[in-house]
C-alpha cells in the first residue's frame, strides 16, 4: 500500500511499529548477557517508574540498531512518503538514546523523541507531547497496540501496523481513514516453532537404559520413561526459549537462524519471558511422579543448559564438551527415571559419539561462514581458522566411540545380557559407516548444521539405526 492518507505530519511509534520487537525487552536481555547480577537492580529501578528503568538500561547496554527486524511493508511506505516530501516524526516510549540511534540509522525522520528519566512517553503522555508540537491537530499517527488508542482518538487519520484489524473497531474513524500494514502472523504457530518440538526427538535417549536393560516389556517402567521424556522435553523447551532470546543478535546475522521467531520479530519477546518459566515449572511438576534421583538429574540438566546459554557457548572447546555432556545426561536421566544403573561403557560411548557430532555441528557452522566470506560469529569462541582442529578432534572422538563400543561387547556384564553377543560386532562397521558419511557430507558442505537431527531424519541413517536395532534384538 503506497498511497498517503494526507500530507499532514506523520507521527510514528517505534516498538512493534517501525521495528517488530520491543527495545525494553531487548535491553533487559543485553543486560543479562553483560552481567547477570546487574539484573538484580531491575526491581529497584522500576520502583522509580518505568521511565527510570528504561533510562538506567539505556546507560548500560548498547542496542545494535542495524540488526533490529523491521516491519518491511511499513518501512517501504515510510520511504515512499519521505520521497514525496512528507514530514515524519519518530515518537516512542522507549528511552531517548536508542530512539535517536534508530532514527539516525534509518534516516527517515525529521525528529526523534523518546522517554526521559522522569516521563514515559506513552499513551496520554504521547498525546500531550504531539499536541504541543502540532497544536492545530490534524496529525496522522502510526502505532500497533491498545496503548496507542489514546493517540489515535486525537488523530485525524490512523495507520495500524503489525496489529489485528479488530483493533480498528475500538477507534472512532471511518475505514477510509485507516491504513493497515504488516498483518501479524499466528502467535500460537510461532510459539510452537520457538519451543522446537522437533528437538524433542533427541530426548528419546531417555529410553535407551530401558531398552538396553531388556525391560521394555515392563509397563510400569515404560510409563515412567514416557513421563520422564515429557518432563525433560518441557524443561528443554524452556531452555530453548531462553537460549533464543539471549542469542538474538548473533541469530540475526546467521543465514538461517535469522528466521527464528524471536530473532525475526515474528514472536514477541514477552512470550519468551512468560513461556520459559511456565514450561520449566510444568516440567518439574510432572517430574514429581518420578524418583527423586530423576528430579536431581533434571535440575542439573537445567543448570548446565542455562550456564551454557549464558557463558559456556562462547568458550573454545568448552562449548562442545558441554553439548556432549548434555546428550549423555539424557541417558543418565533415563536411568534415574527407572532406577537402573547405567554402565560406564554406555556413558563413555555416548560422550565420545556426541562429542564427535558436536564437532561436526561447529565445523559445518564455520564452513558455511567461510563460504559467506566471514571469519567469526558473535558469541562464539571460534573462527574459520579452527576448521582443521574441529575436524581432527571430531574424527578422533568418533573413532574412540566405536572403540568403546567394541570394549562394551567384550565386557562380562554384556555377555550375560545377550545370548549371542558376537552378533554385536556387526554394529561396529555400521557405526563407522554412519559417522564417516556424516563427516564426508560435512566436508562437502552438504550437511545441515545439526548433525543429530540430520541422523534422525536422513533415510540412510534411519536404515542404519534400524539395522543396529535388529542386530541387538537378534543378539538377545
Amino acid at each position: 500500500m503506497s498511497n498517503s492518507l494526507s500530507q499532514a505530519t506523520l507521527y510514528v511509534d517505534l516498538d512493534g511499529t517501525v521495528i517488530k520487537t520491543d527495545l525494553l525487552f531487548e535491553s533487559i536481555l543485553l543486560l543479562l548477557k553483560k552481567n547477570i547480577f546487574l539484573a538484580l537492580l531491575i526491581p529497584v529501578w522500576l520502583l522509580k517508574g518505568k521511565a527510570n528503568l528504561k533510562h538506567e538500561l539505556s546507560k548500560r547496554v548498547h542496542i545494535p540498531v542495524e540488526l533490529l527486524p523491521l516491519n518491511t511493508e511499513f518501512h517501504a511506505y515510510l520511504k515512499e512518503e519521505v520521497e514525496l516530501g512528507r514530514n515524519i516524526v519518530l515518537i516512542s516510549a522507549s528511552s531517548q538514546l536508542p530512539v535517536r540511534q534508530v532514527s539516525d540509522h534509518l534516516g527517515l525522520f525529521i525528529d526523534a523523541m523518546g522517554s526521559d528519566e522522569d516521563h514515559n512517553l506513552k499513551s496520554k503522555n504521547k498525546v500531550t507531547r504531539i499536541l504541543q508540537l502540532d497544536p492545530a491537530g490534524g496529525f496522522v499517527y502510526a502505532g500497533n497496540s491498545k496503548a496507542d488508542i489514546a493517540v489515535w482518538l486525537e488523530a485525524s487519520e490512523v495507520i495500524l501496523v503489525n496489529c489485528k484489524k479488530s483493533l480498528a473497531a475500538s477507534l472512532q474513524h471511518d475505514s477510509e481513514n485507516i491504513l493497515h500494514f504488516d498483518e501479524p502472523q499466528s502467535t500460537l504457530k510461532k510459539f510452537w516453532q520457538a519451543i522446537r518440538p522437533h528437538q524433542w526427538l533427541k530426548n528419546a535417549l531417555i529410553f535407551l537404559p530401558l531398552i538396553l536393560s531388556h525391560q521394555l516389556n515392563q509397563p510400569n517402567l515404560l510409563l515412567q520413561a514416557c513421563v520422564a521424556f515429557l518432563s525433560f522435553s518441557l524443561v528443554a523447551s524452556s531452555v530453548y526459549l531462553l537460549n533464543d532470546m539471549l542469542d538474538l543478535n548473533s541469530d540475526r546475522q546467521h543465514q538461517s537462524k535469522k528466521q527464528r521467531p524471536f530473532a525475526s520479530g515474528d514472536l514477541s519477546l514477552i512470550y519468551g519471558y512468560l513461556g520459559a518459566p511456565l514450561l520449566l515449572a510444568l516440567g518439574f511438576l510432572i517430574a514429581l511422579w518420578l524418583p527423586s534421583e530423576f528430579i536431581l538429574v533434571l535440575l542439573t540438566y537445567w543448570l548446565m543448559t542455562t550456564l551454557y546459554s549464558l557463558l559456556l557457548k562462547s568458550l573454545f572447546l568448552i562449548d562442545v564438551l558441554t553439548l556432549a555432556s548434555l546428550y549423555t545426561w539424557r541417558i543418565i536421566a533415563g536411568s534415574a527415571a527407572i532406577s537402573v544403573v547405567t554402565t560406564y561403557y554406555l556413558l563413555a560411548f555416548s560422550f565420545f559419539l556426541f562429542l564427535g557430532l558436536a564437532m561436526v555441528k561447529r565445523y559445518t557452522e564455520f564452513l558455511n561462514l567461510q563460504n559467506q566470506g566471514k571469519s567469526s560469529i558473535e558469541g562464539r569462541g571460534y573462527g574459520v581458522e579452527n576448521l582443521q582442529t574441529l575436524a581432527s578432534i571430531g574424527g578422533g572422538s568418533s573413532l574412540i566411540a566405536v572403540t568403546v563400543f567394541a570394549f562394551y561387547i567384550n565386557a562380562p556384564a554384556t555377555t550375560q545380557l545377550y545370548s549371542n553377543p558376537l552378533l554385536l560386532w556387526t554394529i561396529c562397521p555400521l557405526l563407522l559407516y554412519l559417522l564417516w558419511r556424516i563427516w564426508a557430507l560435512a566436508r562437502r558442505g552438504e550437511l545441515d548444521e545439526d548433525p543429530v537431527l540430520f541422523a534422525i531424519t536422513d533415510r540412510r541413517s534411519q536404515l542404519t539405526a534400524c539395522a543396529c536395532g535388529l542386530i541387538i534384538w537378534l543378539a538377545i
